[in-house]
């Protein structure tokens, strides 16, 4: 997220003219063919639903608690259980690997996430991300009540650049040859985030907290939740072409779609609920680590070490005076589990094939993203005009979000080889039709993609990748749209199903860390009290 101060600066110096020449802006690169691989989630296994399966399984094994799906809301419900000294259970996980969206890869030059890459330093209504952060010696102490964060995990500078008209400048909003009005618009938005960071509804109340369950619940601001970020910047006479880019880029970047498909309540919620403070950082300062948010997981896995059960599809729920938990292994064995508690902290549109009689209730399908996630190892790193390489690299040009470093925090920050990540959210028409597409793709059909972009951020860039490892999401994230994060349906998400208690950052209608961590311990809470 772009610092207010830098932005302010770079403002303050930049020149005018026309914006809208990047919009022809063409390469005539011509693209050499390179290896690779196209991995992803395990999407044939987990397909397995749509198909009935009857199989009653003839080996049962009896547990008192089981949770399904070891992403980052099982692995904090997992965490918060060993901690509390409970010890019996079993985590059931589709996929080879936990982790989730914030899963993460390695080759011999680098660690490189496969999802999720950064965490924003928490404000103190986050505490039980505090307390990981404290657990894990990421937060190092205090000063003046202000945690002292372990330098190596805060992003080192330079953390942003613009690719706009012909080069890279700092932060992540065009700066340059833009007009008086686009720079009034700049100040009036900005101004008005710093003072939605601070405002408090009647209820006494933060009007946007992390987690979101904390915020104001006024109707001042719960109104912003019925109409769009896109129209809600047309209401406020907000035009700027560079400053609506801006807006859409942030809303691709959390939520995987554009301004236009989510609320205002959510886009907003994206910029002033990050109050996050530090002893020795900025405000606004991220933590992070090669492998992204796995660098959290990977924790957070210790946890589960014993508990894990992966490659395992739980294929059917049911519930009398025991809770049956049905499952396939890849390698075709089938097992019934029977428990007393579960904590079902997998994405929540898999419950209608899964838990039994879950279809009768009402609760919505949250729109989830697809994205394509490229790994691409470099031999030397890229060049350009213009601020040199950052942690964050985006393009004006592109349909993508950019490419982070994977290896910025490296000691050896001058070494040549490097492995960047590149995001493309797939929001061009819905998730539905851009997932069948996705699934449709070949490697070289996403590399025709790819190289393009890149090629024109970096011309003559395709010649020093060395491998392209790319990874696509289905449901990569959620989207929250129009009336949606405040509706009743969203409520609805939030109770339990009979002995089955959720934990999923779907029901929170954003999916970032601190809220997957927070319904996992919610409901490891519950857990806990019947045990008690």
């Amino acid at each position: 997220m772009i610092k207010r101060k830098t932005f302010l600066q770079a403002l303050g110096a930049a020149g005018l003219g026309s914006v809208l020449s990047f919009l022809g802006y063409k390469t005539k690169q011509k693209l050499e063919e390179i290896p690779g691989e196209i991995l992803g989630a395990n999407s044939s296994f987990g397909h397995l639903l749509r198909q009935k399966i009857n199989k009653v399984p003839e080996k049962i094994i009896s547990i008192p608690t089981i949770i399904v799906g070891a992403g980052v809301s099982g692995l904090s419900a997992s965490w918060h259980l060993k901690k509390n000294g409970f010890h019996n259970f079993k985590i059931l996980e589709l996929h080879k690997n936990s982790g989730g969206n914030s899963s993460f890869g390695e080759n011999s030059t680098s660690k490189f996430p496969l999802g999720a890459h950064y965490l924003p330093i928490p404000d103190k209504n986050a505490v039980y991300v505090i307390k990981l952060l404290e657990d894990m010696g990421i937060i190092q102490g205090y000063e003046n009540n202000l945690p002292i964060y372990d330098p190596f995990y805060l992003c080192a500078d330079p953390q942003e650049r613009l690719f706009f008209q012909g080069s890279w400048q700092e932060s992540l909003i065009p700066t340059r040859g833009i007009n008086e009005e686009d720079r009034k618009e700049y100040q009036e938005f900005f101004n008005f985030i710093e003072s939605m960071k601070t405002k408090i509804g009647r209820d006494g109340k933060k009007a946007f907290s992390i987690p979101l369950e904390d915020s104001s619940k006024d109707k001042e601001f719960l109104a912003l939740d019925e109409i769009s970020m896109y129209d809600f910047m047309k209401s406020k006479n907000w035009n700027s072409i560079p400053l609506n880019w801006y807006v859409e880029y942030s809303s691709r970047d959390d939520f995987g779609v554009s301004h236009k498909r989510i609320s205002a309540w959510a886009g907003i919620h994206y910029f002033a609920s990050r109050t996050g403070r530090g002893a020795n950082c900025e405000s606004g300062s991220v933590l992070t680590s090669p492998e992204g948010n796995g660098f959290l997981v990977s924790y957070l896995s210790k946890f589960s070490k014993d508990n894990l059960v992966t490659n395992t599809l739980v294929y059917k729920i049911t519930e009398d005076s025991k809770i049956l938990v049905d499952t396939i292994h890849e390698d075709g064995t089938f097992l019934r589990y029977e428990c007393s508690n579960l904590i079902y902290a997998a994405p929540r549109f898999t419950a209608k094939y899964i838990i039994h009689d879950y279809s009768k209730i009402s609760v919505p399908e949250i729109e989830h993203a697809p994205w394509l996630i490229a790994n691409l190892t470099l031999s030397e790193r890229p060049k350009g005009n213009g601020v040199g390489l950052a942690w964050d690299n985006v393009s004006c040009y592109s349909r993508s979000l950019g490419y982070i470093v994977a290896n910025h925090q490296d000691i050896t920050t001058l070494r040549n080889k490097i492995v960047i990540t590149y995001y493309l959210p797939l929001d061009e028409e819905s998730s539905s039709i851009e997932r069948k597409k996705a699934l449709t793709r070949t490697y070289e059909d996403w590399m025709k993609i790819i190289l393009p972009d890149l090629e024109k951020m970096h011309n003559g860039i395709s010649k020093t990748i060395e491998f392209a490892s790319l990874w696509v999401w289905g449901h990569g994230m959620s989207s929250p749209g129009i009336n949606y994060l405040w509706s009743k349906d969203r409520k609805n998400m939030l109770n339990d199903f009979g002995k089955i208690i959720f934990a999923h950052s779907d029901m929170s209608g954003i999916s970032i860390f601190e809220e997957a961590q927070y319904r996992g311990i919610l409901a490891a809470k519950k857990i806990l009290r019947k045990a008690n």
